[in-house]
């Protein structure tokens, strides 16, 4: 869920081409905070920007619902280095969740006869 955004074919930049992305006064907006929120969470290394190719920072819409869940939980009064570890935390677990279904799927097809 860190850094670039995973389903870029580009490494970590970007051509407007590629998919949506905003730039951070937009990002910051959208989001209802500000500028310095966002480079608090790259510092955080929660979300890196993405570059264009004139060097401009750009937030794809995979980053802005990680950067609205820090925001919510920073709005909690949660501290946000604590915020985006918490949110790492939580993509650890879905991910657990995840692999733990697909185990439990393939045993089951594997045996028809017995649960897992």
């Amino acid at each position: 869920m860190t850094a670039e955004n995973p389903a870029s074919p580009l490494g970590g930049h970007l051509d407007d081409d590629d998919f949506p992305a905003y730039t951070m006064g937009r990002a910051a907006e959208m989001l209802g905070t500000t500028q310095g929120f966002l480079r608090a969470l790259g510092e955080a290394r929660l979300i890196t920007p993405l570059r264009s190719p004139g060097g401009h920072r750009r937030y794809s819409r995979y980053q802005l619902r990680i950067a609205a869940r820090a925001r919510e939980l920073v709005d909690q009064g949660t501290p946000i280095e604590a915020a985006c570890r918490i949110i790492v935390l939580e993509d650890q677990l879905e991910e657990a969740q995840r692999i733990n279904a697909d185990y439990r799927r393939a045993a089951e097809s594997a045996n028809p006869s017995s649960a897992v």
